[in-house]
């Protein structure tokens, strides 16, 4: 059953006054608590991000070597997860902050306005009550000393009356007033049941109609009010329960991330990190002390020495030489299996940085031949000091490759075998001057330039297609692009686009400015990569 507050609480108006208000109370003070709570979090997420950061493995030599272990590989990716759960407590203060702490602010100043409304209609209301039962209690003052003032006039009258000494003029004159009392009185009597019925319409409707409407409208504000509330507290938890499940990913990353350690492995990485290569010591020989003194004495100086010698990997000195970065370059103070494993890792580091420069070289042509091909894009001549600095740095880096790879196989026992690695079409510069070097780009669409002489030097010294487009499966596509700007293809090995257009994009640039893009799977080129949007597929890329 619907309880009504005008019917029930009609006279309880200042009750309601102080109820009502005490509700935005509790609203603000609940506005206040959201906030801490939103503080709380921001603080927790930047204490566990602080706690992630702070240790993070360093860029130092020793924690590279550390992670060689399974352990600590779990370790740093339960830091990384933890710095993602950091992140979504920091989701859930920002979430609280919009969706309850704002909401709530704005929410209050409109209550507060709607309160004062009503309570100064109902103020209104009770003042107007307040009136009309002063002008009834007055008009009933009223009426009741006229009715007195009549009866002792009338009683006057009649004592004149009944007086036989007093004269009839007089008898008159209290006649006359008793009467005037009279008919004041009556006129009185008419003005207060006038007043009376009008306070008793008033007082009806005041109770009955006017504060009831008032009271259903407070009833109303304060309901919406619990509402309101109601509807915060379940944002609360809605809000926390949002991030859960990204919270149950990074905790689910840390549980996989403790699965994944493997101390079997970790114990091969012992071996493998302090393994030496040499032999353990063998026996050592009996001494015959019997014999002549100075073969005894010479036999001795011999067992100690070679004694000494076998058992020279647990001597202080050589275990202080293991020290990683120390030593002359061709780590000959290491034992032979960790410099073994320290030339293949220095062969291969130096092999990424020729990879590296030959990258940018092959883009350095590509760049080179559109410049000779469109003047008006750029001076060829000057891309010519960096291809040369390019070409010096390949062939210093493969010296020292070479020089590295015997080093490696003086440890292997075997002899250096020198074997370049295979040599691109754009490498043949290392053996060319710089202009000839010059002559030998490939353009963006792959094919050559119009120096035959040097086109035919170069199909002598190098068996690769003259067209790398031509006689080959279709690249794949590694992401899609959208055209910001048109261009108008009109060189060789460009394509025209219009502004807007979707395109596959099955080379990345590689330094030149140019990306190699498809239209469907039927016309491909190049088009600046200033006038495209590219979205790399990172499935693609990776496969």
């Amino acid at each position: 059953m619907e309880m009504s507050w005008g019917a029930e609480l009609w006279d309880q108006f200042d009750s309601l006054e102080k109820h009502t208000q005490w509700g935005i109370e509790f609203l603000e003070k609940y506005t206040k608590f959201i906030k801490e709570r939103c503080e709380i979090e921001v603080n927790y997420a930047k204490q566990i991000r602080n706690l992630s950061k702070k240790y993070q493995p360093k860029k130092s030599l020793k924690e590279e070597e550390e992670n060689k272990y399974t352990s600590c590989r779990a370790f740093l990716t339960t830091l990384n997860e933890l710095n993602d759960y950091a992140g979504q407590h920091e989701v859930i203060a920002e979430n609280l902050t919009a969706q309850i702490v704002s909401e709530l602010a704005r929410y209050i100043q409109d209550l507060k306005a709607e309160r004062k409304s009503h309570f100064h209609d109902g103020r209104k209301a009770q003042q107007h009550m307040e009136n009309s039962w002063k002008q009834l209690e007055s008009s009933k003052r009223r009426f009741e000393r006229d009715c007195r003032e009549a009866d002792k006039a009338q009683q006057y009258f009649e004592k004149m009356d009944a007086d036989i000494n007093v004269t009839k003029a007089d008898v008159e004159k209290a006649r006359l007033q008793a009467q005037m009392k009279a008919q004041i009185a009556e006129d009185s009597k008419s003005e207060y049941s006038s007043c009376l019925e009008n306070f008793n319409q008033e007082q009806n409707q005041h109770y009955h109609t006017l504060l009831p409407h008032i009271f259903q409208r407070i009833q109303e504000m304060e309901e919406r009010r619990v509402e309101q509330v109601g509807s915060c507290m379940k944002t609360f938890a809605e809000v926390e329960r949002q991030v859960l499940p990204i919270v149950g990913k990074c905790l689910d990353g840390m549980s996989r991330a403790a699965e994944s350690i493997q101390p079997k492995s970790d114990s091969q990485q012992v071996v493998e990190c302090y393994k030496s290569g040499f032999e353990p010591p063998g026996d050592v020989e009996f001494e015959d002390y019997g014999l002549k003194r100075t073969a005894s004495d010479s036999c001795l100086s011999h067992t100690r020495s070679r004694s000494k010698s076998k058992l020279w990997p647990f001597i202080k000195k050589n275990r202080l030489s293991l020290k990683l970065g120390s030593g002359p370059e061709d780590l000959s103070h290491l034992p032979p299996e960790q410099r073994r494993k320290k030339l293949q890792a220095k062969i291969q580091d130096i092999g990424r940085h020729i990879q590296k420069e030959l990258d940018q070289k092959e883009a350095l042509t590509k760049m080179m031949d559109v410049y000779v091909k469109n003047p008006q894009m750029g001076d060829p001549s000057s891309v010519e000091p960096r291809l040369a600095e390019i070409c010096d740095n390949i062939e210093r880096l493969r010296l020292e490759a070479q020089k590295f790879e015997g080093w490696l196989a003086e440890v292997e026992g075997r002899m250096p075998v020198k074997s370049d690695p295979p040599r691109r079409q754009s490498e043949l510069c290392e053996t060319q001057n710089s202009s000839s070097c010059a002559q030998d780009r490939e353009s963006p669409d792959g094919s050559y330039t119009e120096d035959q002489s040097t086109e035919s030097q170069q199909r002598g010294q190098n068996t690769e297609p003259e067209d790398e487009f031509e006689d080959e499966e279709p690249l794949p596509t590694i992401g899609t692009c959208k055209v910001l700007y048109p261009f108008e293809g009109q060189t060789e090995g460009t394509m025209s686009v219009a502004e807007g257009e979707p395109l596959y994009v099955i080379e990345e640039d590689k330094g030149d400015g140019w990306t190699r893009v498809r239209r469907n799977d039927d016309e491909e080129g190049y088009v600046p990569t200033s006038y495209i949007q590219v979205f790399l597929d990172t499935n693609g890329q990776d496969s």
